[in-house]
C-alpha cells in the first residue's frame, strides 16, 4: 500500500508539472521553459547513438510527453508515504529544477530551452518545485486518510 501511495503521489506531481509546463509555454512562448524541446533533443540523440530511425515531430513530441510523465512520476514518488512528505517534495522539486537549468548544456542538449532568460531559469525551478509540492501534498493526504488523527 505504501508503494501505491508513493507512486500515486509521484504521478500526481508529474502530471501537475507537465500541465503547468504545457500551459505556460502556450501563454508565454518568449520565455517559458521548453522542457519538451530538451526531451525531444534527448530522444533524438539516443536514437542517433543506436542508429535507429528518427520519429516524425508529432511522434517525438508524444514520446517525450510520455517519457516526461513516466520519469518525473517515478522521481517524485521518492517523496514516499511517511512523514515530512511536503519537505521531501520541495527538496526533490528544487533539485530537479536546478538540474533542469544546469544539466542540459553539459549533456549536449543546448541551454536555451531552460536557460534563455532569468525568468526562464526561475520558472524552471519553480515548476519542478510545484510538482514536488503536489507530490508531497498528495502523499500527505493519502497518509492522513489511511491514518486519521485521533482526537483526545
Amino acid at each position: 500500500m505504501k508503494l501505491l501511495a508513493s507512486l500515486t503521489a509521484g504521478f500526481a506531481g508529474a502530471i501537475a508539472l507537465t500541465a503547468l509546463h504545457e500551459t505556460v509555454r502556450r501563454l508565454r512562448p518568449h520565455d517559458a521553459p521548453r522542457m519538451d524541446v530538451l526531451g525531444e533533443r534527448g530522444l533524438r540523440k539516443l536514437l542517433r547513438l543506436e542508429d535507429l530511425p528518427q520519429p516524425c515531430p508529432q511522434t517525438a513530441y508524444s514520446a517525450t510527453m510520455l517519457g516526461d510523465v513516466l520519469s518525473n512520476g517515478l522521481y517524485y514518488s521518492l517523496v514516499g508515504s511517511g512523514r515530512h512528505t511536503l519537505g521531501r517534495g520541495v527538496a526533490l522539486g528544487v533539485l530537479a529544477g536546478v538540474g533542469g537549468v544546469v544539466l542540459p548544456g553539459p549533456l549536449g542538449l543546448g541551454t536555451a530551452p531552460s536557460n534563455r532568460t532569468p525568468q526562464t531559469q526561475a520558472m524552471t525551478v519553480t515548476w519542478y518545485t510545484v510538482g514536488g509540492l503536489v507530490a508531497g501534498a498528495v502523499a500527505r493526504a493519502l497518509r492522513q486518510r489511511r491514518y486519521p488523527r485521533r482526537r483526545p
